[in-house]
């Protein structure tokens, strides 16, 4: 009975998806995550401490 049920879940998730996608606008995922790890990135690159130097003689 476990089988069915989580099948029957994911049709069902998978059809209201479908559907949703082709009648709203639903914004573009994996265009948001890349937004956030260029964001990411920049804060990583200007605001890390500097590298401290061994031994500078």
């Amino acid at each position: 009975m476990g089988i069915l049920k989580s099948t029957f879940s994911f049709v069902f998730g998978t059809g209201f998806g479908v559907y949703l996608a082709q009648n709203y606008n639903v914004p573009n995922i994996q265009k948001l995550v890349d937004t956030g790890l260029v964001i990411a990135k920049h804060f990583e690159e200007n605001y890390r401490k500097p590298k401290k130097r061994d031994n500078e003689d």
